[in-house]
C-alpha cells in the first residue's frame, strides 16, 4: 500500500511559496483535484492518502474555499469508483454533482461518482475531508439500490461512519504497514463500510456488512499498537485490548485470522528492527546487548537464539 503524507508546513520558503506548491502538487498528481485558497487567511493545508490499486482512503485539512475535480482529473485516472465524502470540520460543506447538491452538516457524509465531475464548497474555508473511494462493482454487490444513494446526505448518528473514521485513520496515519494479508481484503472492508454507511441501520445486508467493517477496523486498530509499541518489553495481548476497549481473547481471534499470532508478530518486528539497527554504520559504536535491549530484548541467550533462528547467523555476524 502506497502512503502519502504531504503537507504545507513542510515545504521550503514562505507562506505564498509553499501555498503555491501545494496548491499546484494537489493537483498535479497527488490527488487529481484543484483547491482554491481562502482569502486573507493565514494558510495551511495537509494531503494524507493510503492506496492500492483497488481502494483509496484519506483526508484533506487546510484553508480552502473550494476544492473541485474536472473531466480532465477523471479521464487521468480512467477508472469507475464511488467515493464516500465526510465533513470533517466544524462548519458546513456544500457538495455539488451532475446538477444535484447537498449541504452536508459537521460529521455528514454524502456517496458520488467517482467518473463524474464534483465541487466543494467550504462555509468558512476551512476544510476538513475525509475522502474513502472503491470500485463500483464491488460496493454494487453488497448494494443493489446503489444507483439511488448518490448524493443523499448520510447523518452524523450513523454508527457505521465512526468505522469509516476509524478505518481511514488507521491506514492513512499508521506508520507501519499492515501485512500483505491485511492489504488484500482492504478493498473488501471498505466496500463493507460504505454500504453500512449509505444503507444505514435497516436491514440485514446493511448490519452484516458494518459487523465485517468493524472487525476489520479493529484488527488495523490492533496491528498499529503492535507497530508502535512492539519494543516495549511490557507489551501484552491484554494491554492492547485494554487500550482498544477490546478483550484478550477478541485480539487473540482478530490476529489469529492473519495466521500470525501476538506474540510471534511482536517476536518478529523486534528482530527486523534489530538486525537493521546491526546493519547501519551510525549504530557502530553501540553494543550488540544495547540494541537488543532497544528492540524488548532484555535476556541476550535468547535474543541470539530467536536471531540465528530467524536469519541464519548471530547478531555479530549479521553486523
Amino acid at each position: 500500500m502506497q502512503r502519502i503524507v504531504y503537507s504545507s508546513g513542510d515545504l521550503a520558503g514562505d507562506e505564498a511559496l509553499r501555498k503555491d506548491q501545494w496548491i499546484a502538487s494537489l493537483s498535479s498528481g497527488y490527488a487529481h483535484l484543484h483547491a482554491d485558497p481562502a482569502a486573507e487567511m493565514s494558510f495551511d493545508g495537509e494531503l494524507r492518502i493510503a492506496r492500492t490499486s483497488e481502494v483509496s482512503v484519506g483526508s484533506i485539512r487546510g484553508t480552502v474555499k473550494s476544492i473541485s475535480r474536472t473531466a480532465n482529473d477523471i479521464a487521468s485516472e480512467n477508472t469507475d469508483n464511488v467515493v464516500l465524502l465526510c465533513n470533517a470540520d466544524s462548519s458546513s460543506m456544500c457538495v455539488e454533482q451532475s446538477g444535484r447538491s447537498v449541504e452536508l452538516a459537521a460529521g455528514a457524509f454524502v456517496l458520488i461518482e467517482q467518473r463524474e465531475p464534483s465541487w466543494i464548497k467550504l462555509a468558512d474555508g476551512k476544510c476538513g475531508l475525509i475522502a474513502v473511494q472503491v470500485e463500483r462493482a464491488r460496493v454494487r454487490q453488497r448494494c443493489v439500490d446503489l444507483e439511488d444513494r448518490f448524493m443523499a446526505a448520510v447523518p452524523q448518528q450513523s454508527s457505521a461512519i465512526d468505522l469509516v473514521r476509524a478505518y481511514v485513520k488507521v491506514l492513512a496515519g499508521q506508520q507501519h504497514p499492515g501485512p500483505s494479508s491485511i492489504m488484500q481484503f482492504a478493498a473488501d472492508h471498505i466496500a463493507d463500510l460504505i454500504t453500512a454507511a449509505v444503507a444505514g441501520a435497516k436491514g440485514e445486508v446493511a448490519e452484516l456488512a458494518s459487523l465485517r467493517g468493524l472487525r476489520a477496523a479493529r484488527l488495523q486498530a490492533v496491528l498499529a499498537k503492535i507497530a508502535d509499541n512492539f519494543a516495549n518489553p511490557g507489551i501484552s495481548a491484554q494491554g492492547v485490548a485494554k487500550e482498544l476497549g477490546l478483550s484478550a481473547r477478541y485480539v487473540h481471534d482478530l490476529l489469529q485470522e492473519t495466521g500470525i499470532s501476538f506474540s510471534e508478530r511482536v517476536l518478529e518486528l523486534r528482530l527486523q528492527r534489530a538486525r537493521k539497527m546491526l546493519s547501519q554504520r551510525q549504530n557502530d559504536a553501540m553494543r550488540i546487548s544495547e540494541i537488543a535491549l532497544m528492540n524488548g530484548f532484555s535476556d541476550m541467550s535468547y535474543f541470539n537464539r530467536c536471531f540465528r533462528r530467524r536469519f541464519g547467523c548471530t547478531p555479530s555476524g549479521a553486523r
